[in-house]
């Protein structure tokens, strides 16, 4: 396996570059596996980046990324298909790799819920299927609709094709009126084979594993080649719930299985981190023989009471964790080292290789990083892969660990052709010509054409109307590229002014019907309307990501409140300037970043032209509007005894409160621990008010 730089040896410029490679290469491979069901790289791959990432972010908390892979869930859902928001989330499972991460979840737990190691704790252990995740909502006992996962929040509607499936039920008997039934759609083996010969036999494309034909079936706009293929399902969640099923996940899967749902008959209940490990083995030695796909073992906290505890972080459960197979490997030949050149202008190398099977998916292109990756060496010169460059040309080793951009591990010397030369990173950019370069302490290298740099321009209206942006039914990118590339739309405003200016164009346009041409424009008036996160985001300012947006859009409540605060901050001093820098996860860089955006002078024509053509609404106010500390911004520090960090800052969120990483004039409360520091003194000093955990607890009750 290549070599990073060692954890301990990273500097801080070096974590920063490698976390914004990594937020990069994860969230390309999230889009290719969950939206468009086409994974560039395996599961192994896409699981040692996200471990890579999360190693960083925990020895550098200060330099976690709002765009951080570690808080992302899935991809935006197709347009194809109609939307369907999730009434409760449908999060992702962080992922453990060998025994040691699974003895930390069992602590991590046990410290969260201050429960000794040696008092009793159950677990539940199943199999990991590896399918798409779908949620089943059914009202007084009746199939109303299937949505995918999609990014968590909204999923797209597979209602129809959902029905034709066999093992999922139209009708229940005494189950709640309201229940959401989530589990996995997934294609066995042998009906995977069989499947695949029809379509060979038939002329058509075979799919490359059964997570891919089972995705690729449900999400069929013609429900009857849906009802064609073998699809099945297993039942081993839930979503909303109007009366509870019962106290335990245990029970609670075995109620499911009472309403006709099939369930995995080989999940366990373990009371012990030695029980769970021993399950993983056994189940690990019946995989081959199972007729489906898994890659690793799922475990839960049992009790159900201590799952709503325990609660969640921002886009994964406390009380789960999927326990991962190893990765999977594969020779092939790397023809070609391509530059893509992103939204932010870096230069993104991609090896394109001859397509090889890799643990049952074909994988055609890996990551390549940034220059000092392809030259064998890290950003400080130290050697990876024992020094061995990427050549054109090359016969190398790609690793993955399940369906996700596969990973250059290592390169074969003895088959190098002797006329072979290393690559020559280009100091140019290859769309627009402008010089490519790298800033200090920095390992991408940059275009600096920036707005006549036709690649940097579509890349940011492809963010414009991402998923957690603008989101416009019928706009994505090819659509962007199009109508970039006839000069339609260059800037965000323009996308709401082309009806106007190119509607009966539209019309006349291969392609294009009266109808799609209606869907367009009616998609984009409906979101001349839009939440104040997404605008943010939607700007595509440098470091600025989706989480990062939701929290300084709640922090400012309007856009009016937002952009004055901007501009009043402009010289990066000031109560403003410090006001900024507090709001829980903005630091010195993205507040930087969020400031100089709005005084570059072509950047604020271009968002007043915008801004004229929305109508921003703001924040709603925090449903605890009763609440004591409603709006008010407070701060903790020191040691808590009565409650970890994490369940004192969800607690205080839930209440309406703001939860700052750094005090300053505008800060209302200030928790105290034992160990308080420089937080602390600087609140007395500015004659803040300063509370003791039991005083914090007193006034919320």
């Amino acid at each position: 396996m290549a070599k990073s730089t060692a954890l301990d040896d990273l500097t801080k410029a070096q974590a920063k570059a490698e976390l914004a490679m990594l937020a990069r290469e994860l969230g390309a491979a999230n889009n290719a596996y969950h939206r468009d069901d086409s994974p560039v790289m395996s599961d192994a791959d896409y699981d040692a980046l996200k471990r890579r990432n999360a190693a960083i972010e925990q020895r550098f908390p200060d330099l976690k990324r709002p765009d951080s892979p570690s808080d992302q869930v899935g991809a935006a859902p197709s347009e194809t298909f109609s939307k369907i928001r999730h009434s409760i989330a449908m999060l992702s499972l962080s992922n453990g790799f060998d025994d040691d991460d699974i003895v930390d979840f069992d602590e991590s737990v046990r410290r969260f819920l201050n429960v000794g190691a040696d008092s009793p704790l159950v677990y539940t252990a199943e199999p990991k299927i590896d399918g798409l995740s779908l949620s089943l909502r059914y009202e007084q006992g009746r199939l109303t609709q299937a949505a995918t996962r999609g990014d968590g929040t909204t999923g797209e509607n597979v209602t129809a094709n959902a029905r034709t499936i066999e093992d999922i039920p139209e009708t229940l008997t005494d189950a709640p009126d309201i229940l959401e039934v989530r589990g996995e759609v997934y294609m066995s083996h042998a009906d995977f084979s069989a499947l695949n010969r029809r379509q060979e036999a038939a002329g058509g494309k075979p799919f490359a594993n059964p997570r891919n034909a089972a995705a690729g079936s449900l999400r069929q706009l013609d429900a009857s080649v849906t009802a064609a293929r073998p699809l099945k399902f297993f039942a081993y969640a839930w979503g909303e719930l109007s009366a509870p099923l019962a106290e335990t996940q245990s029970d609670a899967i075995a109620r499911l299985a009472e309403f006709g749902f099939s369930t995995n008959g080989l999940m366990e209940t373990c009371d012990s981190v030695t029980g769970l490990l021993e399950q993983y083995r056994r189940i690990e030695a019946e995989r081959p023989t199972l007729g489906y796909d898994i890659d690793g073992v799922v475990y839960k906290v049992d009790s159900l009471a201590l799952q709503a505890r325990l609660g969640f972080r921002s886009t994964t459960p406390r009380w789960a964790i999927a326990h991962k197979f190893s990765a999977e490997r594969a020779v092939t030949k790397l023809e070609a080292i391509e530059i893509q050149v992103g939204r932010t202008g870096a230069l993104s190398p991609v090896a394109r290789l001859t397509p090889v099977t890799v643990g049952g998916v074909v994988v055609s292109n890996a990551t390549l990083h940034n220059a000092d990756y392809i030259a064998g060496r890290d950003s400080r010169g130290t050697p990876i892969r024992d020094g061995r460059d990427i050549r054109e040309g090359d016969w190398v080793t790609v690793y993955r660990a399940g369906d996700v951009i596969p990973k250059i591990e290592d390169v074969d010397l003895a088959r190098r052709d002797p006329g072979s030369k290393p690559y020559v990173f280009p100091d140019k950019c290859p769309i627009c010509g402008s010089d490519a370069l790298r800033a200090e302490g920095e390992a991408v290298h940059r275009c600096t054409g920036n707005l006549i740099c036709p690649a940097q321009a579509v890349e940011k209206l492809k963010h414009f109307v991402s998923r957690g942006a603008f989101d416009i039914e019928g706009l994505g990118s090819k659509q962007i590229e199009n109508f970039f590339e006839e000069r339609w739309i260059t800037e965000p405003s323009e996308i709401f002014t082309l009806k106007t200016r190119h509607g009966d164009d539209l019309l006349k346009r291969d392609g294009w019907g009266a109808k799609s041409v209606e869907n367009l424009f009616r998609g984009i008036d409906e979101r001349r309307s839009i939440d104040l996160n997404r605008v943010i985001f939607g700007l595509g300012i440098r470091h600025v990501g989706e989480q990062a947006a939701k929290l300084i859009a709640r922090h400012y409540g309007s856009w009016t409140a937002f952009e004055a605060a901007m501009q009043a901050a402009r010289s990066h001093e000031g109560p403003e300037w410090d006001e900024l820098n507090a709001v829980d996860g903005v630091g010195p860089v993205m507040a930087a970043s969020l400031v100089d955006f709005f005084h570059e002078a072509g950047n604020a024509r271009a968002v007043d032209r915008l801004v004229g053509e929305l109508d921003i609404r703001d924040v709603a106010a925090p449903a605890s509007s009763e609440s004591p500390v409603t709006g008010k911004t407070v701060v903790f520090t020191g040691t808590l005894e009565r409650m970890t960090r994490a369940e004192a800052k969800s607690r205080a969120e839930s209440l309406g409160a703001k939860v700052a990483g750094s005090v300053s004039a505008r800060t209302d409360y200030v928790i105290a621990g034992p160990g308080a520091g420089s937080k602390e003194k600087k609140a007395r000093e500015l004659g803040l008010t300063v509370l003791s955990e039991e005083d914090w607890l007193a006034l919320i009750g």
